[in-house]
């Protein structure tokens, strides 16, 4: 038996989304919704990242947890401002929670948010919570099947990061079939690999952001 459906079950997520995308917008900020399954290292590369960009950009985060400010205290401690949304089960965050955070910000003096979701490789794929862009980490201990087997989050991406290269003499991950499956999958998105620990390939990254900003800034 189907089942028809009269109305649109994200509707207000939606409505949310395009709420958010517009303030952003008008406010030339560049919003990027990282994602990632929990321990790819998200909040590291975060913190490396802030470090790169902090002279040059003003910057803030919007930090997605189950419980706990664990990983937002690490980001305050490096002197950006960093909203903290606990979802108590939740496996994703939606455009409703982020617009309950925007009070809590200047956007008027922020050039980049960063909005680090919840670490899931499924439910966060299918939330538009108005960012710019989506950018997916995967880390190289996590192994090659994750792309294959998480399609929905890899085809909605704009970047998939391969983060931890320096474990790769540790692990049989393959880069090249990795890159293979993403290119099956999404050929449009940008493959970038790097240790946000030794910083090795992280110029890469920077430089996509701020290409990613000027973009931003120009319309």
């Amino acid at each position: 038996m189907k089942v028809k459906l009269h109305a649109d079950v994200l509707k207000d997520q939606n409505a949310a989304a395009e709420f958010n995308r517009e303030i952003f917008q008008n406010h030339k900020t560049l919003v990027i919704n990282l994602m990632s399954s929990p321990g790819a290292g998200k909040t590291t590369l975060l913190e490396e990242t802030v470090k790169d960009l902090a002279g040059d950009f003003n910057i803030a985060v919007i930090e997605g947890d189950l419980a706990t400010d664990r990983d937002a205290e690490r980001l305050r401690a490096l002197g950006i401002k960093t909203v903290q949304i606990n979802t108590v089960g939740g496996c994703h965050l939606d455009a409703r929670m982020i617009a309950k955070t925007l009070p809590e910000f200047e956007l008027d003096h922020i050039d980049i948010l960063f909005i680090e979701n919840i670490g899931n490789l499924v439910c966060p794929s299918g939330y538009d919570l108005g960012q710019d862009y989506k950018v997916v980490i995967l880390s190289v201990p996590e192994g090659n099947d994750k792309i294959p087997k998480y399609p929905v989050m890899f085809r909605r991406t704009d970047v998939t990061i391969i983060n931890k290269m320096d474990l790769l003499p540790y692990v049989s991950f393959n880069l090249e079939e990795a890159e293979k499956d993403l290119e099956a999958i999404n050929p449009k998105a940008q493959f970038k690999v790097l240790s946000a620990k030794t910083g090795e390939g992280m110029e890469g990254w920077i430089d996509w952001i701020k290409d990613a900003y000027q973009i931003c800034a120009e319309h």
